[in-house]
Order: structure tokens, then C-alpha cells, then sequence
């Protein structure tokens, strides 16, 4: 009878494991803006914009909606994806990802190139087709599809417009309509169809991507309308009483999910403040459930405010994969995580001996172009990270190190640099923006491997390196300065390894060993 006891207990608990209610929000943290999700089967897709980063779109799994694991990126060739002089707001816009017939559908714009474009696949997780151009502008395309035809909405001249293309060559069927254009708030953009009990459903984002960001919906009987807006819009927002001291700020640019079990969801992007309002991981992907009686408005948690703690009902939850704290290049491949500046010339890449060897060229991190640089997201404001490299066949002023990265004019870099008499130094720069200062610099004993170390609360980053076994400790730097609102842009902070020359004659290049990343 003792081991059947425990046998139920353990059931028990399984159980409970398996139906846990609850969860965190954010669900994808770091800088993961304008999320879109569809569902395909058992299983749920969801993309982010990209910005000036490449590979373009972020591509992540999931079986709950809450757990979500990155499986690939949609665009991946430069043939896909042309980025040249691209920033931070520029490039790779809100994408949309639809599943249709067994074809997976992701829409976009390209501000940086011809403007929107859809690809397609019949395999999310392998290659995407060639971008076929879209007539129809604005930005924030996304897709509906209904009785063999598919529309297609977006925002030229900030009013709402559909139109009937052809997904395959992407030839626009029938005129451009104007349908809506949302309840007065500026920016009406990042528009979904949806269809629920013989009513169209038209989801919109309002008021810019900041504080006073707003999602809203009207309906119809009819796909081109007359839309009548919700009297109770917006559906969701913090610029609002009821969040004014939340830590979620930013809420807006949503898409709607029916789940596997009749539930329905709203995945967001939202950022999370720090002090003075400030914010520098980006703007994230935040979920919320929906309730949705038949034929009438979707309410978003109860009151269209979110929470980091979300004590509310789920689907069974089923743990992703989770990411090793330190990263090797001994399998001579970067996960799908890792990105690149622009279009990146893949000749100053290399994995060799176990490490990844970065080639330096002059194209500095100060430049609008692709210097030798890859970098993941800093994903929480209290984090550790660091790695071991080694500057060889370096001339005078070549460099090669970590830098916490937001934006070309906005980054503190902490590197190994060559200095005129062979000897070598570790340095703390910043770059904000007119300001380049050296805030300090030691020489090293030795040329062999240095491990360069990286640390954050929510008000500084820490900088420190270790050499022989010692550790030495530098400076810190407020983290306000690389925020959203003192860089600009659309992004958020990046952590990259890079190699610089001082000049085009240079043969330097740094052996990287590995990438460590700890978040708490």
C-alpha cells in the first residue's frame, strides 16, 4: 500500500506539473519586438522584426504558447535580405507569419530595400523561398486567407488598406481599399484579419510604439467593410490609469491565437522600465489570454492590463529546450541566435582549432556599415557575461573584444588592443554619440588568453577582465545611456564579439573560445 501511495503522489504531481497553471511574463525576453503567431496542428510559430540585424525574422516553437524555443530565422540569404546602410530603424519591420493549406506564409517590410515582400515554406525550420514584392505600401503587412483567396491589409498613408493578391508571385489582384483607420490615435499600424462567428475582425496598433502604444479592433459582416470600432477600445493598454505604476510599459502591436483547446491568446510586445522610464533589453514578447463570447468583443485579461506574473489558466505546459550558459564553437556552427551587422562578409568568419576566429577589418563599430561583429541579445537586466580571446598578428591600434552594443553611435566596448611597442592593453571605451572616450585602460603581462567579463543591474554595467588567473576590476557605466530613449531606434542591447583593424593592411584577427551568458 506504501508504494502504491507514493506511485499516486508521484502521478499527482506529474500531473500537476503538466497542467501548471500560471507563468512568466515576459515569454521571449530581450529585444524580440512585434511578435506574430499562427498555429499549425499541435504546434505554434511565432516572428519578430529584426531591424538591421542579420539573419532577418526569428523564428521560434512552441506546443504552449508560453514556452517558446528559436528554431531558425526566415531570412537568411542576402538574396532575401539586403540590409546595406540599415540601423536601427531601418531594415526588417513587423513581420506576420500565417499558416495556410500546409504552406507557412511570412509577410514584411523591408525599409531598407523594396518594401514589402512575403517568402513561403512548406518547412519552417528549413530554407524560405526568394521574396516576391508587394504593390500595395505602408508597412506592417499581414495576411488573411478565406475560401481559396488571399488578402492582404496594411498602412499606406496611415489608413488601413486591403487588397487581394497572389501569395506565389505576389500580384495584386484587385484595387487597394482604404477600410479603417482606428479611433484617432496616431500610427494606426500593424494591422490582422481574423473571422469569428460570421464576423470580420480587424486588430490594429495605435499611438507609437512607446508609452502611450494602444491595440484596438473593429468588425464587420463584410471583408472590406463598413468596420465599426469596439465603444470599449482600446483592448489593450498601460496608458492608462490601472498601469501607470506597472513595470510593463509599451503595450501594443498584437496578434491573436486560438489555442488547441478553444482558448484564446494575445501575444504583444511590451518593454519593461528601469528608473527615469528608461529601458535597454528592447521591446519583448509578452502573451495574455483572451475571453471571447460568441459574437462579441475579445476582453484582454479581464482588464486590457498585463502583469510579469500571469496566475491564470494554460495549456499544458511543456518545457523548451533550455540554452547552455556557456557557448562553444567546437560543432564549427553559431545557433540560431547569433547576428550579424547588415549583410555580413562571411570570409571574416571562421571556426578554427575550436574557436570562432574573427577576422578584423577597418569597418568599426562607429561605422553604418558591417564591421566583423556577431552578437546575441541581453535577454535580463541582471546578467553575467564574458570571453576568452586571443589578438595575434596584430599592427598598432588593431582591437578585438565584447561590446555591450546599441546602436552604431551608442556602445561600451571593452577589448584587447595592440599598442606601438608590441605590448598589449585591455581598454574600456564609450561611444555616445558625439563622445568617444577611453574611461580606462592597463597593459597585460603576456599575449596569451584573455577572458573579458561583462555584468549588469538594472542601473550599470560592470566591467572587469581576468589574466593569469587574476581578476581585475574596471569601471562601471549607467545603462540609461545605451536606452531606447537616450540611442533611439528600434532595438535593444546586443552583447557582440568583434575584431577592428586600424588599417586595411593589417592581418590581425582574435580567437574567440567561448561566449558565456547568465541571466538571472
Amino acid at each position: 500500500m506504501r508504494n502504491i501511495g507514493i506511485l499516486l503522489c508521484a502521478l499527482a504531481c506529474s500531473i500537476c506539473e503538466t497542467f501548471a497553471q500560471g507563468y512568466k511574463n515576459p515569454v521571449i525576453p530581450g529585444f524580440h519586438p512585434d511578435p506574430s503567431v499562427c498555429k499549425a496542428g499541435d504546434d505554434y510559430y511565432l516572428v519578430n522584426s529584426s531591424f538591421q540585424y542579420f539573419p532577418g525574422v526569428p523564428l521560434f516553437h512552441s506546443k504552449d504558447l508560453v514556452n517558446w524555443e528559436q528554431i531558425g530565422n526566415c531570412l537568411t540569404r542576402e538574396s532575401q535580405l539586403s540590409l546595406k546602410g540599415a540601423n536601427g530603424g531601418s531594415g526588417i519591420f513587423a513581420p506576420t507569419i500565417r499558416y495556410n493549406d500546409g504552406v507557412f506564409y511570412m509577410i514584411t517590410t523591408n525599409i531598407s530595400g523594396k518594401g514589402n515582400f512575403l517568402v513561403h515554406t512548406t518547412d519552417p525550420k528549413g530554407e524560405w523561398s526568394e521574396p516576391v514584392w508587394l504593390e500595395q505600401g505602408g508597412i506592417d503587412p499581414s495576411l488573411y486567407f478565406e475560401n481559396g483567396k488571399c488578402y492582404m491589409v496594411s498602412n499606406p498613408d496611415g489608413y488601413i488598406n486591403l487588397c487581394e493578391i497572389d501569395p506565389m508571385t505576389g500580384k495584386q489582384l484587385t484595387p487597394s481599399k482604404k477600410i479603417w483607420n482606428g479611433t484617432g490615435g496616431r500610427f494606426p499600424e500593424g494591422p490582422h484579419l481574423y473571422k469569428k462567428d460570421g464576423w470580420y475582425y480587424l486588430l490594429i496598433s495605435e499611438g507609437g510604439t512607446e508609452i502611450a502604444h494602444s491595440i484596438t479592433i473593429a468588425r464587420s459582416r463584410y471583408i472590406d467593410g463598413p468596420y465599426l470600432g469596439n465603444p470599449a477600445n482600446p483592448i489593450l493598454t498601460h496608458a492608462c490609469q490601472a498601469a501607470e505604476n506597472n513595470p510593463i510599459q509599451g503595450t501594443g502591436h498584437a496578434d491573436l491565437v486560438e489555442g488547441t483547446d478553444g482558448s484564446w491568446w494575445m501575444v504583444c510586445l511590451a518593454y519593461r522600465v528601469m528608473p527615469g522610464s528608461h529601458h535597454t533589453l528592447g521591446r519583448e514578447t509578452f502573451l495574455a489570454p483572451v475571453h471571447w463570447d460568441e459574437n462579441a468583443w475579445p476582453v484582454v485579461n479581464g482588464n486590457g492590463v498585463i502583469q510579469l506574473d500571469m496566475n491564470v489558466p494554460t495549456l499544458p505546459l511543456q518545457a523548451a529546450k533550455e540554452k547552455p550558459e556557456t557557448i562553444t564553437f567546437e560543432n564549427k556552427q553559431l545557433s540560431p541566435e547569433w547576428m550579424y551587422l547588415q549583410n555580413p562578409d562571411m570570409q571574416n568568419y571562421e571556426f578554427k582549432n575550436g574557436n570562432l576566429r574573427l577576422k578584423a577589418t577597418p569597418v568599426s563599430l562607429n561605422d553604418q556599415k558591417s564591421p566583423t561583429f556577431v552578437a546575441i541579445r541581453q535577454e535580463h537586466f541582471n546578467m553575467e557575461a564574458a570571453t576568452s580571446l586571443k589578438l595575434k598578428d596584430a599592427q598598432a591600434n588593431d582591437e578585438a573584444g565584447i561590446s555591450v552594443y546599441m546602436e552604431y553611435h551608442s556602445h561600451y566596448d571593452l577589448f584587447v588592443r595592440q599598442n606601438k611597442d608590441k605590448s598589449q592593453s585591455v581598454v574600456l571605451r564609450y561611444k555616445l554619440g558625439e563622445l568617444n572616450h577611453i574611461e580606462k585602460e592597463l597593459p597585460l603581462s603576456g599575449k596569451g588568453n584573455v577572458e573579458l567579463q561583462v555584468k549588469s543591474d538594472i542601473n550599470f554595467y560592470y566591467f572587469g577582465y581576468t589574466e593569469n588567473g587574476t581578476y581585475h576590476e574596471l569601471e562601471k557605466m549607467n545603462t540609461r545611456y545605451l536606452s531606447s530613449e537616450t540611442a533611439g531606434g528600434f532595438t535593444g542591447v546586443v552583447l557582440g564579439l568583434y575584431a577592428v583593424s586600424a588599417s586595411s593592411q593589417s592581418k590581425a584577427y582574435a580567437d574567440f573560445q567561448y561566449m558565456k551568458y547568465k541571466g538571472e
